[in-house]
């Protein structure tokens, strides 16, 4: 099955064009560029023109109304870094561009199997004389700074002159949007181009820029590749670069041209010497080869990551576009993490949130264990600063991370749901011990989860305290962001009973294997019985008048706001209605206690789940994208098939529909994190356990079956579900235990195992 996704004579609207900016970006969770026309736009149209280094960031001014003691006043802001995209191309004096009159079969292609974007449209003259243009781009997953931009004209019927401009602009500004919080509202410069050098000797043109604050050098590299028609022409230099290369195109003839760019920046590499370097190695290979290295790289990837169902055409294409929207975001060099909207738009700055951990990283701990050990490295990068801002909270032990961040400072400010999300700790834990669970990795565990496991505890026992013989956390905010700053949140106190209880598990490995960490923490068992103790003591709201678990200690003594009875453009409320009016009821941005349902299922039976389930649900807006995937995995676990598919179907194709309409300012990188988590951990039925990795499936009735790839504790399974059976494989790897259902077995390559598919559960 081909994983590509068209657009085929789309409309030229600002609207369509800005959604496909996004939806056609490029990246390598390295650098990441937006679908941008080359050409660009006529002038009454708006764009976000982005080229993006994941990690790059210079520091904005954050104004605090009340500058309250540790509230932050500065935050950290992704850059657009420079614009390498812009080629502007003339026949005959006339410039081709797909606004043109006479412009049709305008095609958009993304080939997830090659790695490039394809935009091709036929152009006629106003002579009448047609040639086909095609801008093909690729952002290598082999070489992360090269980005390229291949462009070929062919000509029907005309014959005349060419020319071809190749910009490279080292200095461009964020996009900004004042109406949405989700965006930035005010325009900055962050950076200042401090050289600008075109080598006539390698055709070369490099600008270096420096961010205003947070001092890092970023520097871009252009060359370029042509036809033997092109000859260079002129060459205009100032704080930007642009090259003309002349030629004549005749009847039926092709003319290609290749625009080579690198990206560098001063955290990962030494700029003069890693960019001479990188250039000789470009320059080495012809495109085809890049190309040929890129289909290579997301050959293993989709054997790896296979993911699909039978019966559903669009759901495999909006499946394959989240997978390898994932990987072209994830940072893969321990420096960097993946920003909210990946690397395909500035939505929330490009900060990193919890929703890598507990919404993303299952899916590369499960396929790409590699990229899951540097985002945990990241993690650890920063646990220095996490300690500090520890500290700023009033917290004499221990590590806090920050809700939203680049390189570790907290960028958040509005504190009651951003900082007051504590569970952030707990929410990194799940996913180290979650990460351990799958892949047995004790070196990543030993040189960095370990110590963020036992930093983020110490930070609990100085966080709560004992109300007689209950451990209780207050004021702190869970995942639900219309009920913020409460006491004793459970989804919170919850998890964090699961880190200290495997914190205390660990332990004996820990000392077993002499953890570096252990002697320089000064960890001691008195501490670890600590953290048995408030564990075991760990308060866990519930209503025995309703006899559902209490999202805290006061939200179910609040009035019920009736959302069914609110305007539909009332929604996201969060854009409608002050704070405190929706902190003053009981209604839920998101997902909360439900998702404490999924990720500690074994901690609640099915009629627990299934009453709190059912009243929560009735107050839940689904303004989070990060909603409806986790409705739609405990609707599974509770047996309501249907009505997880109904949650599955609306959130699976979030971006692709744009049905929150606000897909054009990226992507929604931690739903296409939980369209995965729908399908393998809801209708497969998929949980990591402590020794087994357990399958449950349910199937809904529009699906015949559904096909993945997981890889569990190095070994490499493919796992077939239909209404008939259930066929699980080993590809490579050593044997493992696998539950399917109740019966369990060790797996190995020499017996595949085939069991009845239950029906009736």
């Amino acid at each position: 099955m081909s994983k590509q996704m068209t657009r085929r004579d789309f409309a030229l609207t600002n609207e369509e064009l800005r959604l496909q900016e996004t939806l056609f970006h490029t990246a390598n969770g390295y650098i990441g560029v937006r679908g941008n026309f080359e050409e660009g736009y006529p002038e009454d149209f708006v764009s976000s023109r982005g080229q993006y280094i994941n990690g790059v960031f210079d520091i904005a001014d954050m104004k605090q109304a009340e500058q309250l003691y540790g509230f932050p006043n500065k935050k950290e802001v992704i850059l657009n870094v420079a614009d390498t995209q812009t080629i502007r191309l003339y026949l005959d004096g006339e410039e081709v561009t797909a606004f043109g009159q006479g412009v049709r079969e305008l095609n958009r292609v993304l080939d997830m199997e090659k790695g490039t974007a394809l935009r091709s449209f036929i152009w006629k003259s106003q002579k009448g004389e047609e040639v086909t243009v095609s801008y093909r781009r690729m952002t290598s997953f082999t070489l992360l700074p090269l980005f390229t931009i291949e462009v070929t004209i062919i000509s029907h019927d005309f014959e005349g002159s060419v020319s071809i401009v190749s910009e490279h602009h080292g200095s461009a500004q964020n996009f900004v949007n004042p109406n949405d919080p989700r965006m930035a509202a005010e325009a900055e410069d962050y950076l200042s181009v401090a050289e600008t050098r075109y080598d006539e000797e390698q055709q070369l043109s490099k600008i270096t820029a420096v961010t205003k604050t947070s001092e890092l050098s970023v520097q871009t590299l252009v060359f370029h590749d042509v036809s033997s028609q092109l000859e260079l022409g002129l060459v205009e230099e100032d704080e930007s670069v642009s090259v003309v290369y002349d030629g004549q195109l005749t009847v039926g003839a092709t003319i290609g041209f290749v625009k080579y760019s690198l990206f560098l920046d001063s955290r990962r590499y030494d700029l003069e010497k890693d960019g001479r370097s990188f250039v000789e190695t470009v320059r080495q290979k012809p495109l085809n080869q890049w190309y040929q290295e890129q289909e290579e790289y997301l050959d293993k990837f989709w054997r790896q990551a296979e993911l699909s169902v039978v019966g559903d055409p669009l759901l495999n294409e909006s499946l394959n576009y989240s997978l390898y929207s994932l990987i072209q975001s994830a940072g893969k060099d321990g420096i960097s993490n993946i920003a909210a909207k990946g690397l395909s738009g500035e939505g929330y700055e490009g900060h990193y949130f919890w929703d890598t951990e507990i919404y993303m990283m299952p899916f590369f701990t499960l396929t790409y264990p590699e990229i899951a050990a540097k985002l945990i490295e990241f993690r650890y990068t920063i646990l220095e600063k996490a300690r500090e801002n520890a500290r700023i909270l009033g917290h004499k032990q221990g590590a806090l991370f920050p809700w939203r961040t680049i390189s570790g400072a907290e960028s958040s400010g509005y504190y009651p749901s951003g900082t007051a999300q504590y569970h952030i700790n707990s929410d990194i834990a799940y996913s180290i011990i979650q990460y351990y669970q799958a892949t047995g990795d004790l070196d990543c565990l030993l040189r960095f989860g370990g110590e963020i496991v036992v930093e983020t505890s110490r930070l609990w026992l100085d966080a709560g305290h004992y109300e007689g013989k209950r451990f209780v956390l207050n004021c702190m905010t869970g995942p639900d962001e219309y009920t913020c700053v409460v006491n004793n949140n459970y989804y919170t106190n919850l998890s964090v009973q699961y880190q200290l209880n495997w914190l205390v598990k660990l332990y004996p490995l820990f000392k077993e294997q002499k953890a570096d960490f252990l002697d320089k923490l000064q960890v001691t068992d008195q501490e670890i019985s600590d953290y048995e103790s408030a564990a075991a003591a760990m308060y866990l709201p519930y209503s025995e008048e309703k006899q559902i678990h209490a999202q805290d200690d006061s939200f179910l003594e609040k009035p019920v706001l009736p959302i069914n009875e609110l305007p539909k453009q009332d929604f996201p409320l969060l854009l409608h209605y002050h704070p405190l009016y929706l902190y003053r009821h009981q209604v839920c941005k998101q997902a909360d206690i439900v998702l404490a349902y999924f990720l500690h299922d074994e901690a609640f039976d099915t009629e627990a789940i299934q009453r709190g389930y059912d009243y929560y649900e009735k107050l839940t807006t689904h303004d989070s994208s990060l909603s409806s995937c986790i409705f739609s995995i405990v609707a599974n676990q509770i047996g309501d098939v249907e009505k997880a598919y109904r949650y599955f179907e609306e959130s699976s194709k979030i971006d692709i529909t744009n049905s929150h309409h606000n897909t054009q300012d990226g992507i929604h990188a931690a739903n296409m994190g939980g369209t995965y988590l729908g399908l393998v951990f809801g209708f497969a039925g998929l949980r990591i356990r402590e020794d087994s990795l357990v399958l449950i499936p349910r199937l809904p009735q529009k699906w015949t079956g559904c096909h993945f790839s997981v890889n569990y504790q190095g070994s490499q399974l493919h796992i077939g579900i239909n209404k008939e059976e259930i066929h699980v494989s080993m590809e490579t790897g050593a044997p493992v235990n696998l539950t399917v259902y109740d019966e369990r077995r060790i797996l190995s390559q020499e017996n595949d195992w085939k069991i009845p598919y239950r029906k009736e559960r």
